[in-house]
């Protein structure tokens, strides 16, 4: 068993729908449009701030204010990460622990930017012994590239088929096999109901992270 675990960030560690939610309705109050509900925003944030802006305004990125907004939307986010609502996903805290404790390296590979990336994990404990943290900026292509996890093993000295990598998206399913690297996808994260994982062809589908620890350590 590999002793090298990759995570996602926002919908597999982390909760941050809140914050994309407030930040986002932020926006769209000062400009007169009608507010999306959480359940809108945790369906879409996967994909990114500029789907958040299609979501709030209707428009696409060929609309005029478009980088307009989308840059308004960043620097609100900038500012929500120093007073955070975003939390660990049940179980996470025991999980990242557990991993801790049997002495196996582990890290994140996230499409996020470092300037929001770093912020946000000081505000969490748990993240402090990550061994590897890879953002967007960092590499050429984001996932479902293979480059940031590829780096991310360079970077833990392991090879890809020795390490496994946990997400809530297809993108994140697509990048591990990209890779050549075991695939984890979890049933907590951010996706539309009518989506099914199995489609997504994983090498295994867990609805906690005690399934993550058991498939580890039992």
């Amino acid at each position: 068993m590999s002793k090298h675990v990759l995570f996602d960030l926002d919908g597999t560690l982390l909760d941050t729908a809140k914050d994309f939610t407030q930040v986002l309705n932020q926006l769209l109050q000062q400009y007169g449009s009608d507010q999306v509900s959480s359940a809108q925003v945790q369906e879409t944030v996967s994909d990114g701030a500029r789907a958040l802006i299609k979501l709030g305004f209707g428009i696409n990125e060929a609309h005029g204010n478009f980088n307009n907004y989308l840059q308004e939307l960043l620097d609100l986010y900038a500012i929500k990460i120093t007073d955070t609502e975003a939390e660990l996903f049940k179980g996470i805290p025991e999980l990242l622990s557990r991993i801790n404790a049997e002495n196996f390296q582990w890290g994140i590979v996230t499409n996020k930017p470092t300037r929001f990336t770093t912020p946000l994990l000081k505000n969490f404990s748990a993240m402090k012994n990550a061994a590897v943290i890879v953002c967007a900026d960092q590499v050429t292509q984001g996932k479902p590239s293979p480059e940031s996890l590829l780096l991310a093993c360079e970077t833990l000295a392991c090879k890809p088929e020795e390490c496994i990598y946990v997400g809530d998206h297809k993108r994140d399913i697509d990048a591990g096999k990209n890779a050549n690297i075991l695939t984890i996808a979890v049933r907590w994260g951010y996706y539309p109901e009518h989506i099914r994982l199995e489609d997504w062809k994983p090498d295994l589908i867990v609805e906690t992270p005690q399934e993550i620890a058991a498939y580890l350590f039992d």
